[in-house]
């Protein structure tokens, strides 16, 4: 399959492209070049229709991971205006233009990069709660990544294409989701090969508008993750060393 990986050189992509790649043919728009040379890259940014509508050509799917470059991990940057407006920016107004882009050369499936910080406290610790739980968090990346889902179920609705969102917890290398998993005897985070399965298989399933948790806990002691089983096939692999086998 053809697709392009909409910030695909950030830490997200830096993570999970390796294990995509051996799956799928990427193309990797973005301001700056991916770490592997070897990817076809086209420079550019969500805000440049152009760009957009050359990067489309040829496409599968479209792989959304794009994140501004003034919103900070930090949280304590967000007193800056210009975090505020490169996260709307880019994931409410770049997304829309990304899908409908996609749209317009005959792309019908994309998968969206969300996020479980649209929900208080991700989402822990309530039960009960699934994907159909509405999102109820604030913070002005959260918003903005809610507000990316609405994109997508309105580009779905209106377009007919299929766009699923995974809301990623806390994508992380393996060696630091096995530090923090044995030090806690637990941990939400989902390793990097987790992650790359999640959207591989999210590339495949095509029904309309979906969204689905995407996490480590593989125990599913805070977070239901009945739905990415269920549709996708998918539940995380990593185990703490003594669930192996369990």
């Amino acid at each position: 399959m053809n697709v392009l990986v909409i910030g695909g050189s950030g830490y997200l992509g830096q993570l999970v492209l390796p294990f995509l790649s051996e799956r799928h043919r990427l193309r990797v728009l973005d301001l700056r070049p991916p770490s592997n040379p070897a990817l076809e890259y086209i420079p550019g940014s969500v805000a440049n229709t152009d760009a957009l509508a050359e990067a489309v050509i040829g496409m599968d799917a479209v792989l959304f991971m794009a994140m501004g470059s003034n919103v900070p991990l930090d949280g304590d940057l967000w007193g800056r205006i210009e975090s505020h407006a490169d996260a709307f920016d880019v994931s409410v107004k770049g997304l829309y233009l990304t899908l409908y882009s996609a749209y317009q050369a005959g792309v019908k499936h994309a998968v969206y990069t969300s996020s479980m910080s649209i929900y208080k406290g991700n989402c822990l610790g309530r039960p009960g709660a699934d994907e159909d739980t509405p999102p109820d968090a604030d913070h002005p990346y959260a918003l903005t990544k809610r507000l990316g889902e609405d994109v997508c179920r309105a580009v779905s609705r209106h377009r007919g294409m299929s766009v699923n969102a995974l809301r990623l917890y806390m994508p992380v290398p393996e060696d630091r989701w096995r530090e923090e998993a044995v030090k806690n005897q637990f941990t939400p985070w989902t390793t990097a090969e987790d992650t790359a399965r999640a959207m591989l298989a999210a590339l495949e399933y095509r029904d309309g508008f979906q969204a689905f948790t995407i996490s480590g806990d593989y125990e599913q002691r805070v977070l239901n993750q009945e739905k990415a089983k269920r549709l996708l096939d998918w539940e995380p692999r990593q185990r703490l060393p003594e669930k192996r086998g369990q």
